[in-house]
């Protein structure tokens, strides 16, 4: 399984991956889940996925030849050069029913499960912060104010902080935190999501990526871990207690 969660706020796009997949307790391994394709100052789109891994990484070999086609021939389109990210999403959407469509009935015959989910995100320029989430029938939703941020696979555990913290006016330093202490409550509570993690921050308009890759010694990492918990023994320990 695994765990990606993508924030769109005024101030810019924080994304956050790990990199574990499960096919049995004898069977754990790394696999990158966030992907990244940019062109400095033009645009930038960033894809997380969960689910299936056949079928997720289909989808994403599909997405980056075009990206290298459209570069030979400005004829083809692709999420780096079609007219606006929402048409980007439509085209993981398409992927994702073809691929779908070509391995599902075999996946599932074999009694494993092929649905997958892909998080969408990034700006181009003269555009909007754009945040899609990906269903396995290709359709899809968009982050709004409303509802700033989306998650996909083991996305209960890392939930509540979000949902007590995130707003639009959010900043990116707050947001990076919150998108750790979500995933680190994750990894305490499910095994089959785990290091190392992978981050992504798009400030707005600046149309470049900031990536990087989390590992289990990370200082700061550690540091929020430890203070989380420790915080949350303080408040627990704080709380009135309930007469029987």
């Amino acid at each position: 399984m695994t765990y990606c969660v993508g924030l769109k706020l005024k101030a810019g796009l924080v994304l956050l991956s790990d990199t574990r997949t499960n096919a049995g307790v004898d069977n754990i391994a790394r696999f990158r889940k966030m992907f990244v394709f940019e062109e400095p100052g033009e645009r930038v789109v960033t894809l997380m996925c969960a689910g299936n891994l056949g079928i997720t990484q289909g989808v994403v070999t599909h997405i980056a030849a075009a990206v290298k086609r459209a570069k030979i021939d400005p004829e083809i389109e692709s999420v780096m050069s079609c007219e606006t990210l929402y048409r980007g999403a439509q085209m993981v959407g398409e992927a994702m029913r073809e691929i779908q469509k070509r391995d599902r009935a075999e996946i599932e015959a074999q009694g494993a499960a092929a649905n997958a989910t892909i998080i969408m995100a990034g700006q181009r320029r003269g555009g909007e912060l754009r945040l899609f989430l990906i269903y396995t029938a290709g359709n899809f939703i968009e982050a709004g104010e409303d509802t700033p941020y989306l998650q996909i696979g083991e996305h209960k555990y890392g939930k509540p902080i979000l949902d007590r913290v995130i707003r639009p006016e959010t900043s990116i330093d707050d947001a990076v935190k919150a998108v750790l202490v979500s995933m680190d409550s994750t990894l305490r509570s499910n095994l089959s999501v785990g290091m190392p993690l992978d981050l992504c921050v798009i400030p707005v308009n600046e149309l470049k990526a900031q990536t990087q890759r989390i590992e289990s010694d990370h200082k700061e990492f550690r540091l929020i871990s430890d203070s989380w918990a420790a915080s949350l023994k303080t408040a627990f320990m704080n709380l009135p207690s309930v007469k029987l």
